[in-house]
């Protein structure tokens, strides 16, 4: 019988998809009864057609045991009435029904599939597959040619990557071997299926060929890499593949594979990784090839052009993923140098511990011993009693770490962490030094020395970038590195240099990373300070931090009483050196009455008089001291409107020019005053009422307001720029009864939480606002 070949869309009756499949109880056509010759053709598919890789589907099932020569002849025969539905699961290894029965008892192998083809015949089943195997044929028909050729392909690519699982198990000539990657990775490139799995189940095949056979030469090594370099172009290498190009990183950094090759990897990696914690194996391949890169002939230029083709040319780095997995790299980085030191000292709590504060250090066992040398009375705290006197030093009995700890007249060391079972312990705790006495000497391997440096410059050079300064000073906020590395003297002098970076951005999401994530924490302002175990300095850094804090925070009082507690010995030692800062800090405390013990007080007037700085801004204050109290004894008048169109410095030498102490209404509405005003407002001891109605006062001012005017009873904000969250501040505020919110940014959450939080507030006017 004559079998003749044609496209699938010769014939006008293989474009009708609405026939419908042919079932046990229809009858063959008359032509086909008679002895009609049928027209067995192989379906050419069209260009550019994608299917998805399937893996089961529903399809009907026809097999025909017969010798070859009669297939013509059986395929127009009533036996193929008898199809059979079935569910097949294309296997790793064979073809299997989810019900073994009738044609499908058994699976089908791969290894026996002979052929695959696209059939049709005249006046018979439409969307069929042919499989030729041993002794038969398998016919598979689909629903539709969609269907039909999404089988084929999925078929034809199983059969082959079965094949060449077999093939390349067992290698005999590597020559060979590498022409069948080719032709594998071509074949992966060609193939019209749009699956994850069509590239990786290449790239898991040679990665199980290459963890199989370690024996093989360099040369070798970089034909593979390069025969398989097309599939990385769009796909992440799998783990073991990962583990053979760290090794190839690390063997031969200067080879051009490194440069060719990696690069786009490492660059695919950077942009589209979305968690380096489910495959840390491609963490590890771009923090060996960085390190590659470094040992290039140029060495950290070569990696600065790496990092600025991850931002790009433009101001705004357009990919979103690139900072925090580039920041997740070096961090891992950092802490293989110390994991050493982390592993070898059994009394220190692991990074898991001290960012969960699951075990105190004091709990634990010292392994150990410490030779305590008899206390040095120059090192005397002034403050501590008699009894209480700190050691010049402790020494390890390490040839690597010399640690400095404090004792008390108790003899305990101070190793305890901050109060609270479920609190973090503090950082300076852990790393068992005093604030005073903070020094840890590590001396790092030479390999490990050049990552540090490596990976740190790296941290610098993304601090230079100011589209990524906000993100990487949110990221390192928590300050996620171990503490052998906070008290390494090379590591916190390399740093610094990014913490200054964040003290000088004037933007508040930036410097305001500086303070501890949460309360009871240390942060990067308290390390760098004076006493901090990461100050090397004589407070300059921490000088800057304070200024950039002061001049953003709303919550001036709140952040002067945080260093009045902590931190008033470094800012009397700074103003007493004509530190301008600082001397502008202890005026303040003074001016805002945040020292309340006599002798304190006297102790700063008395640093502030020792330099002419001090003396000059202590001699203003006490004459705004001497104007604040006679405002208050001769009084003045009780209500004051400002003409429209007053400024802010309008507003300050109207105050300055006559005495305002019973001043209890005061109407800035219609002015052209902003939240620069509240720093006068807030010297009003008597104000009762305040009208800022269309003013552009904003919330940075009503913050400053809330904390200091608590007396105040009404508040007209009517038409001004406030929002939810200068608004919020307020609930602080609790002798308010009348409160104007009309036209502002008010959410009915906010409106809620002050209603429920101003027990006094009887009048509300919150019309044209979300709440209303």
């Amino acid at each position: 019988m004559d079998l003749t070949s044609s496209s699938g869309g010769g014939d006008p009756r293989q474009i009708e998809e609405t026939k419908p499949l042919l079932g046990g109880d229809m009858s063959a056509p008359e032509s086909t009864k008679m002895g009609a010759v049928p027209c067995r053709r192989t379906l050419v598919l069209c260009n550019g057609m994608r299917y998805k890789l399937l893996q089961e589907g529903d399809i009907q099932v026809c097999v025909i045991r017969h010798p070859r020569t009669f297939l013509s002849k059986i395929l127009t025969s009533k036996f193929l009435r008898r199809w059979e539905p079935h569910h097949l699961t294309l296997a790793d290894n064979s073809l299997a029904s989810a019900t073994p029965t009738g044609y499908m008892e058994n699976s089908v192998s791969y290894s026996a599939i002979e052929d695959v083809q696209l059939l049709s015949w005249e006046n018979a089943p439409k969307y069929c597959l042919q499989l030729t195997i041993p002794g038969g044929t398998v016919l598979l028909q689909a629903a539709n040619s969609y269907l039909r050729d999404q089988w084929f392909h999925s078929l034809q690519w199983k059969k082959k990557i079965y094949k060449y699982k077999k093939v390349l198990s067992n290698p005999s000539r590597w020559e060979v071997v590498l022409k069948e990657i080719r032709t594998l990775v071509d074949m992966a490139l060609t193939s019209p299926l749009q699956d994850d799995s069509i590239n990786q189940a290449p790239l898991e095949i040679v990665s199980k060929l290459l963890s199989e056979n370690t024996n093989l030469t360099t040369q070798e090594h970089e034909n593979i890499i390069v025969a398989i370099a097309p599939l990385l172009e769009n796909n992440h290498p799998p783990p073991d593949l990962c583990e053979f190009f760290c090794k190839h990183c690390r063997e031969r950094p200067r080879s051009m594979v490194v440069i060719e090759v990696f690069t786009p990897v490492v660059q695919r990696i950077l942009k589209h990784n979305m968690d380096f914690g489910k495959c840390p194996r491609l963490r590890l391949f771009t923090q060996e090839y960085i390190l590659a890169l470094n040992e290039l002939n140029a060495g950290m230029e070569v990696v600065k052009k790496f990092i600025q083709s991850m931002h790009g040319p433009t101001g705004h780095c357009p990919h979103p993923r690139v900072l925090p997995n580039l920041v997740a790299v070096c961090l891992a980085a950092i802490y293989s140098c110390y994991e050493e030191f982390i592993n070898s000292r059994d009394n220190s709590p692991s990074l898991k511990e001290i960012r969960n504060g699951c075990q105190q250090p004091c709990d634990r066992k010292p392994t150990l011993p410490l030779r305590l040398l008899h206390p040095s009375p120059d090192l005397v705290s002034q403050g501590a009693t008699l009894s209480e006197a700190r050691l010049k030093s402790a020494v390890v009995t390490s040839s690597e770490i010399h640690v400095e700890v404090e004792r008390t007249s108790t003899g305990t060391p101070a190793l305890t962490a901050s109060a609270g079972n479920d609190s973090e312990p503090n950082l300076i705790d852990c790393l068992m030094v005093s604030p005073a006495c903070s020094t840890m000497s590590i001396e790092l391997g030479p390999q490990a020395d050049r990552t540090l440096g490596c990976y740190v410059e790296i941290l610098k050079l993304l601090s230079d970038y100011d589209d990524w300064r906000p993100s990487l000073a949110s990221l390192l906020q928590p300050i996620p590195f171990p503490k052998e590395a906070l008290a390494h003297e090379k590591f916190t002098q390399e740093l610094k240099y990014v913490i200054q970076r964040f003290a000088e951005d004037p933007r508040q999401e930036v410097h305001s990373c500086l303070l501890s994530v949460r309360a009871g924490k240390d942060g990067w302002f308290q390390l760098y300070s004076p006493g901090g175990v990461a100050c090397d300095d004589d407070g300059e850094l921490f000088a800057s931090m304070v200024r950039i804090l002061m001049g953003s925070c709303y919550k001036t009082k709140k952040f002067l009483l945080s260093l009045a507690e902590n931190k008033l010995g470094p800012c009397m030692l700074l103003a007493l050196r004509g530190n301008q800062t600082m001397v502008e800090i202890l005026c303040l405390m003074l001016e805002y009455n945040i020292i309340d013990n006599n002798d304190t007080q006297l102790q700063i007037i008395s640093t502030l008089e020792s330099t002419d700085v001090g003396k000059r801004m202590y001699e203003q204050l006490c004459d705004r001291q001497r104007e604040l109290k006679e405002l208050q004894r001769k009084g003045g008048p009780t209500r004051l409107t400002l003409p429209s169109k007053s400024t802010d410095a309008d507003l300050a030498r109207l105050l300055s020019s006559g005495s305002f102490g019973n001043l209890e209404n005061l109407s800035l509405a219609f002015t052209n005053v902003t939240s620069a005003c509240a720093e006068y407002l807030i010297k009003l001891p008597s104000l009762k009422q305040l009208n800022l109605w269309s003013t552009q006062f904003g919330d940075a001012g009503l913050r400053l307001l809330s904390e200091h005017l608590t007396m105040l009873q009404v508040l007209n904000l009517c038409e001004t720029p406030v929002t939810d969250a200068g608004l919020l501040a307020l609930s602080s505020m609790k002798s308010l009864c009348s409160l104007n919110m009309n036209s502002t940014k008010l959410s009915a959450d906010t409106y809620e939480d002050l209603k429920a939080k101003l027990p006094n507030l009887k009048e509300v006017d919150v019309r044209y606002t979300e709440a209303w």
